[in-house]
């Protein structure tokens, strides 16, 4: 499955402008939404090849959005893959919970554009 379309759920400006830039730029069709409740709707209401994922967002964290999509036993995104992206230090069983339902989960300071394409490529 190639992937083409992205929902980028992400509330800090600076780092969601650089992610909508740089991905459209890469040739995909992505829909940024800034707060946890419009990220969560638009991932119930567009089908998405891929979502990026921040955990700390205004009004519901990602790892709830997580849980509402993959969790308690039915997976409403099976067709989608979830990339978390944090700079928020997390315990470790916190962190195992959440790479246990996403497709990669990384640390924002460290991953450029070019590196965060490199990985979607590679999950295409």
């Amino acid at each position: 499955m190639a992937i083409k379309t992205i929902l980028c759920i992400e509330d800090d400006r600076f780092i969601g402008e650089m992610y909508v830039r740089s991905l459209k730029k890469a040739g995909y069709e992505i829909d940024w939404m800034v707060g946890g409740n419009d990220g969560l709707i638009a991932a119930r209401n567009k089908h998405y090849d891929l979502i990026l994922l921040d955990v700390m967002l205004p009004e519901r964290r990602g790892n709830e959005i997580l849980d509402s999509l993959r969790g308690g036993g039915e997976d409403l995104i099976p067709d989608t893959k979830v990339i978390v992206l944090t700079n928020f230090e997390q315990d470790d069983e916190s962190r195992m919970a959440m790479e246990h339902r996403a497709d990669a989960y990384l640390i924002k300071a460290e991953i450029t554009p070019r590196r965060l394409i490199a990985l979607i490529e590679s999950l295409s």
